[in-house]
């Protein structure tokens, strides 16, 4: 049985970065306030920095330099350490919500943790509700516009420091 579409959002939030490294910093202004476990559904095409996005939210969650941050594109999913545990999920090559299963994705324990997934609508309609959508846009070589939205939880603090004019 599949569950209702996902819910309003309680807040929507715009932004334009300017390059991968202004992309990098919204990310890791997400990142510092994210303080409990977190599902982040993350869209955009191909090339369009959804993984600068997640080497940002990885220095905001405290990940340690020395680790590069890829797209776990042939692996489905990186984990790192940090102040919380960061998976980053890539389902861009899963064919059905089967192969998920099969792999064991369900069991990934992140009840102390952040799981990002990109080409989350690969998991089917019984997929969980997100904390958090990301989705990138690219304007052109270098501009994005990013929109956040925020899903079911109190997310004062956050909406507060990325609504600021300036939160990259």
């Amino acid at each position: 049985m599949s569950r209702d579409p996902i819910p309003r959002a309680s807040a929507v939030i715009n932004i334009t970065t300017h390059g991968a490294e202004e992309t990098r910093r919204f990310g890791e202004s997400v990142g510092r306030k994210i303080d409990q476990k977190t599902l982040i559904f993350l869209s955009g095409d191909l090339g369009a920095g959804k993984t600068v996005f997640v080497q940002g939210l990885a220095r905001g969650l405290d990940v340690p330099a020395d680790y590069y941050i890829t797209s776990p594109t042939y692996a489905l999913v990186n984990e790192y350490p940090g102040r919380l545990k960061l998976f980053h999920a890539d389902l861009y090559r899963i064919s059905s919500a089967l192969e998920l299963e099969d792999m064991g994705f369900d069991d990934l324990d992140i009840d102390h943790g952040v799981l990002v997934v990109e080409w989350a609508e690969r998991m089917g309609p019984d997929a969980p509700v997100p904390d958090m959508g990301v989705s990138i846009r690219v304007v052109d070589d270098s501009i994005r516009k990013i929109t956040l939205f925020l899903y079911g939880r109190e997310n004062t603090n956050l909406v507060k420091v990325l609504s600021d004019k300036n939160p990259v």
